[in-house]
């Protein structure tokens, strides 16, 4: 199965609202075993320029859509109650056999993301192509993902990609 570059670039692939806490932050710094105070301590923290406790990097990714989302605080749906679109699609692909890898990841970081922040995270298909390698087809699906602050500045820009290969 192809799947059609139109039809898929802009597809939503979700949206919620987030609070940065305090818990979750300090957690997930013990989980990838950081062990700069400013992510546990709030003197810390200020002793090192910030205004509150930061956010490790990649936090946005494992643990941000998730930790703080509160279903009181949720935006609209944009998938139209569809959700996200990279399941099927990927399952579509997947039907013809071969891999599902995880490709390249990015992150933006636009200024620190901090406790105390409530950000709104939006994503979308951004790209799809594909690659002729060693006689195999490649299909990649690239998404990007943006958390912005109460006044709309972007905060971390995530991309990520899939990839298919046949």
């Amino acid at each position: 199965m192809s799947l059609n570059r139109d039809e898929v670039v802009g597809l939503p692939t979700g949206a919620s609202t987030v609070h940065v806490e305090r818990g979750p932050v300090s957690k997930f710094a013990r989980s990838v075993t950081d062990p700069n105070p400013v992510y546990h301590d709030l003197a810390a923290a200020r002793e090192a320029g910030f205004d509150s406790i930061p956010a490790p990097p990649t936090f946005t990714f494992s643990a941000a859509s998730h930790w703080g989302a509160f279903p009181e605080d949720q935006p609209e749906d944009p998938t139209g109650g569809a959700g996200n679109p990279m399941g099927r699609l990927m399952g579509d692909l997947r039907k013809e056999g071969g891999l599902i890898l995880h490709g390249e990841q990015e992150f933006v970081y636009h200024k620190p993301m901090q406790v105390g922040e409530t950000l709104r995270r939006e994503g979308k298909i951004v790209d799809l192509y594909t690659k002729e390698a060693k006689g195999k087809t490649m299909t990649f699906l690239v998404t990007e993902t943006v958390f912005k602050d109460d006044a709309g500045d972007p905060v971390v820009t995530e991309r990520f990609n899939l990839i298919h290969r046949r």
